[in-house]
């Protein structure tokens, strides 16, 4: 039994008849080792902790961990027990040898009752679906593509995962220069991958999500093309973007536009110049074909329609800073 085509999940890339993915291939990728398959059972921060002392009621505990990541609350012991990114077992050993001082054998077992209240994932950019992902088993780059959809043709062939400090309890890092991992100590990393790598691989090109990752399918810069085309619409900026190329991306010169008057407004040195080009001319090989840059605007002119005098105004509508947080929430479990 096949996948299907993974050029459905990154269509500006890759065609069907490479980039197929056999099931065992998608599970081969996603597969994680046992020192980091663990690491979703260490307590993070948010998890509700039951310590529970057998057959005594009165120093049974249960409740979180403080921003410094100590058992919140538990005073039975003469000094704060760190609890962040530590297993159960760690933790029954450590209240076992506090509380030892005042009980005799005492016998402690700590669970983690609720891992719910974990950071989220954020996945957004150039991705189908843009979602918040409540992460309680391993998951990987991979599967959280596939969860969303698939990538966009906007995509720039680069995912970058911001890994916040103390929001996920991963390995110490590995000396590779290429994909750096983060750590609790280390503060927040940046990881930032190719797609071709993830599709081609390579393993640290495919590292586990954790929780608080903000994972973001970085977008093309914009080219706008409008006027007189039969679909206006942005372009994605990428090597050697011609002007007959966005104009052909934009559906074509339409019946009202205007083939031999092609206007360029193009960002320079503070101000905004124009460039004339000739899309007739450009197709009989009498003129070059120029190469767009990122935040070009191309304008090709309309029958009975004045050519404009000054320079568009684009709204791209900003960042808006609610954004992640009112994306919709998956549970992968």
């Amino acid at each position: 039994m096949n996948w299907r085509c993974i050029s459905l999940l990154f269509p500006a890339f890759f065609s069907c008849a490479i980039y197929t993915f056999a099931q065992s291939d998608i599970a081969a990728l996603s597969s994680v080792p046992p020192s980091q398959e663990s690491t979703i059972d260490l307590v993070h921060l948010g998890d509700l902790i039951d310590v529970d002392v057998v057959g005594s009621f009165e120093f049974d505990w249960r409740g979180t961990l403080t921003p410094e990541g100590f058992l919140d609350g538990l005073d039975r012991a003469d000094e704060p027990i760190f609890g962040l990114c530590r297993s159960e077992n760690d933790l029954s050993r450590d209240i076992t040898k506090a509380y030892a001082k005042f009980l005799r054998d005492p016998q402690v077992i700590v669970r983690i009752l609720d891992r719910s209240s974990r950071a989220v994932v954020f996945l957004d950019g150039a991705v189908r679906s843009p979602q918040r992902l409540q992460i309680r088993r391993p998951v990987r780059l991979n599967e959280v593509l596939i969860i969303s959809g698939g990538i966009t043709e906007n995509a720039s062939g680069e995912v970058t995962i911001f890994r916040p400090k103390n929001l996920s309890c991963e390995q110490p890092p590995t000396p590779n220069g290429d994909y750096v991992n983060a750590s609790r100590k280390d503060g927040p990393q940046m990881i930032s991958i190719r797609i071709r790598d993830l599709l081609s691989g390579v393993k640290e090109a495919n590292p586990q999500v954790l929780s608080g990752d903000i994972v973001t399918i970085v977008e093309a810069l914009p080219i706008y093309v409008m006027g007189g085309v039969n679909a206006p619409r942005q372009v994605s900026a990428r090597t050697r973007t011609t002007l007959s190329r966005a104009v052909a991306a934009a559906g074509g010169v339409s019946k009202k536009g205007l083939e031999d008057s092609v206007t360029i407004y193009r960002r320079e040195a503070g101000g905004t110049i124009s460039i004339q080009a000739d899309l007739r001319k450009i197709g009989d090989q009498q003129a070059e074909d120029p190469v767009l840059q990122a935040y070009d605007i191309v304008e090709v002119s309309q029958k009975g329609s004045e050519k404009r005098k000054f320079p568009p105004i684009l709204d791209t509508g900003g960042f808006q800073t609610s954004k992640l947080a009112n994306l919709p929430l998956r549970i992968i479990d």
